[in-house]
This record gives C-alpha cells, sequence and structure tokens, in this order.
C-alpha cells in the first residue's frame, strides 16, 4: 500500500528542540477528543463502566532521549513499564482505544469456509472499514482513526514533542512507515494482522499471535516478513496445539533464523525473529503467558532486576535488515493449510 502524503526524498530525521526536556505522559478520552467517536454496548465495548472512564487513552515520550522517529501503537491494556522503555529507546508511544470489545463475543467461532473470520474482524476494528459481516465498526470506532485522532491532539497539546513528525503533510492520516504496531495476547493478533494489510515500519508480538485455526496468517503481507518480531513463554498456552510455532511459519519467520532461547543465547540472538524464553514463572501458565512484558508477571533476577531488558531492546530496535540464516519449518509443528475447528482462541 502507499503512504499517502508522503514525499519520496528523504525527510530530515526528527529533532528536539524543547526547552525543559523532560518525560512527558499524556491521557485523554476518546470520546472528549473525538465527538464521532461512538461506543458499541452490542460488542461490550463501552465508554464507562462502573462509573468509570473506560476509554482513557495514553501517551509518552521522552524528550531528554535522542528520538528515533518511530511512533509505537500499543494494542493492549496500558503497560507502564513498557512504555517507560520505548521511551528510554528513543521512541514515542500511544495506546489508542478502539473497538476491540467484538473478542468476548465471537473469539471461539469458527474460521468460516476461507479460514478467515477471526481475521476479517480484526481488521475491520483496526481499520474501521467493511471487512466483516459479522460486526459495524465505522471509522472514527477503529484504530487507525481514534490513534490519528489522538496524535493530532498529542501535537496541539504537547508540541515540544513532535508529534506532528507522525502525521501526513496533509495530516489527514498518519506516517504509516513510521510506526511500530506492537501488543501482547489479543493485541498482538490484531497488530499482526493490520500489518499485513497495511505496511508499517515493524510489529512486535509478545505472546502471539494466535487465532490459531485461521489461515490470514499466511496471506500477502505488506509488511516485509523480516519486520515481525516475536517473543513467548514456553509455558504460555498458546504453545499448546502449536499455535505460536504455527503462526510464526505461517508469517514465513523461519525465514529469518531458529527459534532462539533468550535464556541460553545472548543477544542479539543470531538476528532471529522468534524469541522464546523458559525462565521460572514457577509453573504457572498465566503468568508464563504475561512474563514476556514488563510487567508485574516478568521475571527478574536474584539483584531485583528483569532479566529481558536486552530482549525488549532488541524487539524495538533490532535493524530489520539484519536477519539470521533461513531454517526448514519444523516438522513436529502442525501447521494446516485448510480451516480447522478451533478448541480456544484466548
Amino acid at each position: 500500500m502507499s503512504f499517502r502524503g508522503q514525499a519520496l526524498a528523504l525527510d530530515p530525521p526528527l529533532t528536539f528542540n524543547d526547552p525543559t526536556p523532560k518525560r512527558y505522559a499524556l491521557t485523554a478520552r476518546a470520546s472528549q477528543i473525538d465527538p464521532r467517536a461512538k461506543p458499541h454496548p452490542e460488542i461490550g465495548f463501552l465508554f464507562e463502566k462502573d462509573g468509570k472512564p473506560e476509554d482513557t487513552q495514553h501517551a509518552s515520550v521522552d524528550t531528554r532521549v535522542k528520538p528515533q522517529g518511530k511512533l509505537v501503537i500499543w494494542l493492549m491494556g496500558q503497560s507502564a513499564g513498557l512504555f517507560e522503555r520505548v521511551n528510554s529507546y528513543g521512541l514515542h508511544a500511544v495506546r489508542v482505544h478502539y473497538a476491540n470489545g467484538w473478542f468476548g463475543k465471537f473469539g471461539d467461532q469458527s474460521p468460516g469456509d476461507d479460514g478467515l473470520l477471526l481475521g476479517k474482524i480484526r481488521l475491520e476494528a483496526a481499520t474501521g472499514e467493511d471487512f466483516s459481516p459479522l460486526v459495524s465498526i465505522p471509522k472514527p470506532d477503529g484504530m487507525m482513526e481514534r490513534a490519528l485522532q489522538f496524535v493530532k491532539w498529542l501535537a496541539k497539546e504537547n508540541p515540544a514533542s513532535r508529534w506532528d513528525y507522525f502525521l501526513t503533510d496533509d495530516k489527514a492520516g498518519l506516517r504509516w512507515d513510521r510506526v511500530i504496531m506492537a501488543g501482547s495476547s489479543h493485541g498482538s493478533t490484531t497488530a499482526a494482522r493490520f500489518a499485513k494489510h497495511q505496511k508499517v515500519d515493524r510489529v512486535v508480538m509478545f505472546c502471539g499471535p494466535r487465532d490459531q485455526a485461521e489461515l490470514w496468517q499466511a496471506l500477502p503481507s505488506a509488511t516485509p516478513a523480516n519486520r515481525y518480531f516475536a517473543f513467548s513463554h514456553v509455558l504460555d498456552g498458546g504453545w499448546s496445539g502449536d499455535h505460536y510455532c504455527r503462526s510464526w511459519e505461517l508469517l514465513g519467520l523461519h525465514q529469518f533464523g531458529p527459534i532462539v532461547n533468550v535464556d541460553k543465547v545472548a543477544a542479539p540472538y543470531g538476528h532471529t525473529r522468534r524469541l522464546i524464553t523458559d525462565a521460572n514463572v514457577k509453573g504457572d501458565a498465566k503468568r508464563a503467558h504475561s512474563s514476556v512484558v514488563p510487567g508485574g508477571a516478568a521475571v527478574k533476577d536474584a539483584a531485583g532486576k528483569f532479566i529481558h531488558e536486552d530482549v525488549w531492546r532488541y524487539l524495538f530496535t533490532h535493524p530489520v535488515e539484519q536477519t539470521g540464516s533461513a531454517v526448514p519449518r519444523d516438522p513436529d509443528c502442525k501447521v494446516e493449510t485448510k480451516p480447522t475447528a478451533k478448541k480456544s482462541a484466548k
């Protein structure tokens, strides 16, 4: 896909001119930024719940750090620890509130005749375009428009942080070539599905992607396969039924190196795109699932420091042109080529 409103010449690098450099953390409600935004109670997607706002969006950047000129769009619940780290790498970051409540209603659906049922819903939720007959998510409630309106708001409210760098010249869209799509679990799956449709700078997939009975992972990709990076724990339930190895192979990640255990191989992990950990989570599969993201479930060493700092930096900053050597597909990983009934899609 083309990048609307973008010049063919190389753009000047992003620089800050902040008289008081610091780390900024901002929040705003999607419904207040864009009056067109609407809740969708039919899929459990609300603006308020139990008297508390549900549509709060988050953004942060550190103008003390040399900027990379990349914007991370995070598709999951707010992760303060992750945002602190990506800001320290010189990245801007936002978390947008978009109509993703459909998963609780359709997450266990059969993949359909074409194996794309959930993938179509994900794409509609991401774009606000009509891809699925099962949901009706208009443009103002899709991830793309919510992100655009949020970045435009940030550009006005926090000009010192140069959020305008991520807008097209006509301010009608985001510069997707400067965007890193990232998420965990359900969010990493949607990030990957969106990147198939829209070329982005990079995709970072924590504990994902899933949709293990679907085939969208094998569709032609607008984002080159070497720009997808994945990290999961071996005790994560996503390894049951070969869910992760299957998605990673369908995405073509075996072209860039084997699955590497980051607890046994140091960065840059052979430049692979498929990373795993078997760090001690006391046999807790739920903790294993979320342990790959900075936070309470992440594993620490005896000194109380997170053991995967190098992994997180690698996922977001490793040069995409540096790749490992291609390896054959794993014969022990079951990869279907036709839609199959699913057991779970959490």
